[in-house]
């Protein structure tokens, strides 16, 4: 031992830091995984509301009466039979009877969402909690996947919950999450689609960010896009207004390449975006949504020999051209078509008188709209109605009671989402945001096209497809109200409060008419509270 280890002896080890507390530990793990807790906790609630009792009322809503029945069919035949006039009474009746006849039915939508609600059914039976079930997890998932897109297009958790919260208490979002109808799985294959889609440019910037010629890079395997065509084709195979959102979001991706070959140095990005991106684009989503599309029909192409099967199934057996003679005013040749399979041909003959039924539905409703109403809720669909007598299924009001359910969406949120779309033209065109350009990209691709259509009876409703995209263009506008993370303290806090507000108003406000979503019985002088215009009744 040396001197210097004599005088100067070494010091003592420092004490060991202490162990982490429990707590501290539980919130650096939530912090971790904020990404996912905060998405997960509010697709739980939306869940709760959605699943509450989803067997009641044990009835066909609405257009339950054709799309369960089809599903039951396609799972036993492969394609829509026949049904007599007391099928509905069957059903619902104890002892059930199933009288489903093996006689072709002409249907008026493709078959892929009757399919979804098939599983549903499959699981459960053919009863109202078995054909709602699939649009209720759909619904469910919906908002999960609100959350996750908010949280990367926006790059904030905070605005990715705010959206999907909103969209959890919109009142046509549940009432078609808790009905066996189309729209409500349409709207989870064209959100899932614009999700793929916005992977699919952060991994194309990201490509670009590190190429040394923006004009010469090549974007490569595109996964992500080619998942995006199969989720629209899908949204197709449900309801032909996918197409429409097929083409605005297969034009919103090149336009992002274009813009991302330009940030990377690109001297000619239009030039690169026609050569290297438009026509790949094309074949990667309309190849694979055509694939989907096609595939979808694949029990009608397999069903029955001979004179069996589905709805003209054998129609160009003995024929060799094609039906009808123009599609869209443009004439098609006569010519023999002997060298396409005879079943595509009669695909193609039996989607003409599709493509007839819809476009020529002019048939008075009372609860048809325009669509100039839908954004402010002018004219919402009843969808079940019932009247309660006093002193039976719980009723104490004199004067009787009322059980109704009501395809609103829910009032302050689409008025505010009115205001948030006004906001949004703003940032895009002055601002130049690409947030906002996506989200009114898909609006345009969702929305305009039934402007076409003014004349057919066509409903409100359809508008569920709509409601991911409002709820986004709120939470952002609602962002904008709550401040930047680096402003003051005093601004930050009047910006919550005023968000909050909001949020809070919309929450009270579902609360309000949830009676109207869920056909709860209560008094009807309680009904007619609720009835704020009479274009709701």
């Amino acid at each position: 031992m040396t001197q210097a280890a004599l005088t100067h002896p070494p010091a003592a080890p420092a004490p060991a830091a202490p162990a982490p507390a429990p707590l501290g530990g539980v919130v650096r793990w939530a912090a971790d995984r904020s990404g996912w807790l905060g998405p997960i906790g509010v697709a739980l609630f939306a869940g709760l509301l959605r699943f509450w009792n989803l067997g009641y009322p044990n009835a066909f809503v609405f257009d339950e009466t054709y799309y369960p029945k089809d599903a039951w069919s396609l799972l036993r035949q492969g394609y829509e039979g026949s049904w007599p006039d007391h099928a509905n009474a069957d059903i619902l009746a104890v002892p059930q009877s199933i009288p489903l006849g093996s006689a072709p039915e002409f249907i008026a939508h493709p078959p892929l969402g009757k399919w979804v609600m098939a599983i549903g059914e499959q699981l459960f039976g053919m009863h109202p909690f078995g054909w709602r079930f699939m649009t209720a997890l759909l619904g469910t998932v919906t908002v999960l996947m609100l959350a996750r897109i908010g949280r990367r297009l926006f790059g904030s958790t905070l605005v990715g919950c705010t959206a999907a919260l909103l969209m959890s208490v919109d009142g046509l979002q549940l009432v078609m999450s808790r009905i066996g109808l189309l729209d409500g799985i349409q709207m989870f294959f064209v959100l899932a689609a614009f999700g793929s889609l916005l992977i699919d440019r952060d991994h194309a910037r990201a490509r670009l960010a590190r190429a040394a010629d923006g004009d010469r890079v090549r974007l490569g395997a595109r996964p992500w896009r080619i998942a995006a065509g199969v989720f629209l084709g899908a949204a197709c195979a449900v309801k032909w207004n996918g197409a429409p959102i097929l083409a605005a979001l297969g034009i919103l991706t090149v336009l992002w390449d274009q813009s991302g070959r330009r940030a990377a140095g690109a001297r000619h990005p239009w030039r690169s975006m026609l050569r290297r991106d438009a026509v790949p684009a094309f074949l990667a989503m309309a190849g694979s949504a055509l694939v989907v599309y096609v595939g979808a029909w694949g029990g009608w192409l397999a069903s029955g020999g001979a004179g069996e099967g589905g709805y003209d199934r054998h129609w160009a057996d003995g024929r060799a051209g094609l039906s009808p003679d123009s599609v869209l005013g443009i004439p098609l040749p006569q010519v023999s078509m002997s060298w396409v399979p005879a079943p595509l041909r009669s695909l193609w003959h039996y989607h003409s008188q599709m493509y007839d039924f819809n476009t020529g539905l002019s048939t008075p409703h009372t609860y048809q709209s325009n669509p100039f109403a839908w954004l402010v809720d002018g004219r919402p669909v009843s969808m079940y109605w019932e009247q309660v007598p006093d002193g039976t299924r719980g009723c104490t009001s004199s004067g009787g009671c009322s059980a109704q359910i009501l395809g609103l969406g829910t009032p302050f949120l689409w008025w505010a989402a009115c205001f948030a779309l006004v906001y949004l033209l703003w940032r895009w065109f002055f601002r130049r945001d690409w947030r906002s350009g996506a989200v009114l990209c898909a609006v345009a691709g969702i929305y305009l096209p039934w402007f076409r259509y003014q004349e057919r009876t066509i409903f409100s409703f359809y508008m569920v497809v709509l409601v991911p995209f409002l709820c986004l263009a709120v939470a952002q506008m609602l962002g904008a109200v709550l401040g930047p993370p680096g402003c003051s303290p005093r601004r930050r806090r009047i910006g919550a409060i005023g968000a909050g507000a909001v949020v809070l108003a919309i929450v009270g406000c579902f609360a309000f008419f949830y009676p109207l979503y869920t056909a709860e019985v209560i008094p009807t002088s309680s009904w007619q509270d609720r009835m704020w215009f009479t274009s709701w009744i």
